[in-house]
């Protein structure tokens, strides 16, 4: 069965703006709330525990945490604490940390994929109310006797870890110790080559259950054009941060997305939207009328896919695209 959920980024918007959305989101029968988590921007925290306190059934959590601008300790705290605010809806995507960012914050980001993994079993180790030895065996987080001893622990069943996954050591880092993964991808040609890394990874651990998330680039109104016009810079700055062969995976004339890429450099939007095509928007979002993005996203299931997830810019209008994703998607 397939599940839906929705990112926000409290960048252009606000936190009340950001829990009014979750709020219509919610009523709309979406399952998850992902809350996007730059240093730049409002922070995931308050943000999180603002929607934890105003909703009641919808399930929250940052999409996503790093073990560089965070500590596994500091995130175990966030996350019991969020566990406690909505009665048991928290669910923790983590991953690697934004590349393009970290070494504007004096962050060196080394062995991505090991400070990740040890993170992640750190977190589980105090959420579990373990107090936490040094070992000698931990290269990041070798911890010397710490442990929660002020907050709600959420018990046995834990809190769900997404791993933020593109490459393949991170999608086979996601199917050994994740709950589930979170993909930036909205097209089935990047599942068909992400879901086997995954399932590998499940079966030599011999793990039967994973969420396989698809965080999509979503615009969608009952105009077309308006919709796919909205799309037009999501999927200009996901292009020109592409690889080649990914570009190639999707049939797109590298020459173009170079074009793209150095007139995201000079911030010329304008020539960007005259730059960007029909291929690109239709390899790197989902956008269109009701009936199109119904039919991606029946695809997406399709390829393997059991929680779409709705990411910006959502479309021209975000009420009215919240009411359409509800009405005829959900």
């Amino acid at each position: 069965m397939t599940t839906y959920g929705i990112e926000f980024v409290p960048g252009s918007i606000n936190v009340k703006q950001v829990v009014n959305y979750t709020k219509l989101a919610e009523s709309k029968d979406i399952d998850y709330a992902w809350i996007t988590n730059h240093y730049n921007n409002r922070h995931a925290y308050p943000t999180l525990a603002m929607i934890a306190a105003n909703t009641d059934t919808i399930k929250m959590g940052p999409g996503i945490m790093n073990t560089f601008t965070d500590t596994p300790a500091a995130i175990a705290s966030f996350m019991a604490t969020l566990n406690e605010i909505s009665d048991g809806r928290a669910v923790l995507g983590i991953g690697p940390g934004d590349l393009s960012t970290l070494p504007k914050l004096a962050i060196a980001p080394a062995k991505p994929v090991a400070r990740l993994k040890e993170g992640v079993v750190q977190i589980r180790n105090l959420l579990s109310g373990e107090e936490v030895k040094k070992t000698g065996n931990m290269e990041f987080f070798d911890y010397d006797g710490a442990k929660l001893t002020g907050v709600t622990l959420p018990g046995k069943k834990g809190i769900p870890v997404y791993i933020g996954a593109q490459g393949p050591k991170m999608l086979q880092l996601a199917g050994e110790i994740g709950e589930g993964a979170l993909i930036n991808a909205s097209n089935p040609k990047d599942f068909e080559i992400a879901i086997p890394l995954i399932k590998e990874a499940m079966d030599k651990v011999g793990k039967k259950k994973f969420d396989v998330g698809a965080y999509t680039a979503m615009s969608i109104d009952r105009d077309e054009k308006k919709a796919r016009n909205a799309a037009k810079i999501v999927a200009a700055f996901i292009a020109a941060g592409s690889p080649p062969d990914l570009l190639k995976r999707h049939g797109l004339n590298l020459d173009n997305v170079a074009k793209i890429k150095e007139a995201l450099g000079r911030f010329d939007f304008k020539a960007v939207g005259g730059l960007v095509t029909d291929a690109e928007i239709d390899a790197f979002t989902i956008a269109g009328t009701p009936d199109m993005v119904k039919q991606k996203c029946e695809d997406l299931a399709k390829s393997g896919v059991t929680q779409i997830i709705f990411g910006s810019p959502l479309g021209p209008d975000m009420t009215n695209s919240i009411r359409l994703l509800g009405k005829y998607i959900v």
